[in-house]
């Protein structure tokens, strides 16, 4: 099958940046966990496995959502207030919806969210390493 064909390794890669959000929920793991899974979902995505680790008392929490889509992650500190998300999901998916609906969650006061678009064709037939960095490819 020609690429053209069949599939293409396309999605929507949205980061997000959470400024002011609750400590108290940005500590608690089991609460986040529940959170990322049910923003994977509400976003049209198949959670395949999630994983969480508590980095200790009024520390952050890392964490993982696997996707038969990609994925979506979160690290937290609660101590400032501050959470990192990462969505990237493929075909219908909506993971900016994945970003705004843990953003309310979590009670952030503001956020900043970049948008992505990957798998788009190159611009040239040069690889990205030697275009973006100087050096050959092996």
């Amino acid at each position: 099958m020609k690429p053209e064909e069949g599939f293409l390794p396309r999605g929507t890669h949205v980061l997000g940046d959470l400024h002011g959000a609750d400590p108290e929920m940005l500590a608690d793991a089991a609460f986040l966990e529940r959170a990322a899974r049910q923003a994977a979902e509400l976003a049209g995505a198949t959670v395949l496995s999630v994983n969480c680790h508590h980095f200790g008392a009024g520390l952050g929490v890392a964490g993982v959502v696997l996707l038969a889509e990609s994925h979506l992650t979160f690290h937290t500190w609660p101590e400032h207030g501050f959470a990192a998300l990462d969505a990237f999901m493929c075909g219908d998916c909506r993971p900016q919806l994945a970003i705004e609906w843990l953003s309310n969650a979590l009670r952030a006061q503001s956020s900043v969210v970049r948008v992505i678009e990957r798998g788009t064709a190159p611009t040239s037939n040069k690889p990205v390493a030697q275009e973006h960095f100087g050096n050959e490819v092996a």
